[in-house]
């Protein structure tokens, strides 16, 4: 069952920017977190940023915070990704996710997960 997708992603040069988007499908009334994490060819799934419905909290990965922005408009269940002063390091699948519990920095405790959107920065 598809429900979340993705898509944004693309090819760019280090320094600059990329918008991710994302769309939740699902029907759950509860409040839930919404996340971005990334996976390079040989590592594994990591944190990026998350955002949480009630009162719109974010977190960000050291590695991003700065640099990159979550947002979410709730009414359409879409949770977007600005990327900014892209590093050829940031090159990796990214994929949105959905915690119905909150949200967390752990991928083990999301509930649903997107097919993922490659991003690839060219030094």
């Amino acid at each position: 069952q598809v429900l979340l997708g993705e898509s944004g992603g693309g090819l760019v040069q280090a320094g600059g920017s990329l918008r991710l988007d994302c769309t939740f499908f699902g029907r759950y009334r509860g409040n839930y977190g919404m996340a971005w994490f990334r996976q390079a060819p040989g590592q594994e799934r990591e944190f990026v940023a998350a955002i949480f419905e009630i009162g719109g909290a974010t977190d960000y990965a050291a590695s991003v915070q700065g640099r990159f922005t979550i947002s979410r408009d709730s009414a359409k269940n879409r949770v977007a990704l600005q990327m900014t002063s892209l590093k050829p390091e940031d090159t990796a699948v990214y994929y949105c996710a959905v915690d119905l519990k909150g949200w967390t920095r752990d991928p083990r405790d999301y509930d649903y997960w997107g097919q993922g959107t490659q991003v690839t920065v060219s030094s």
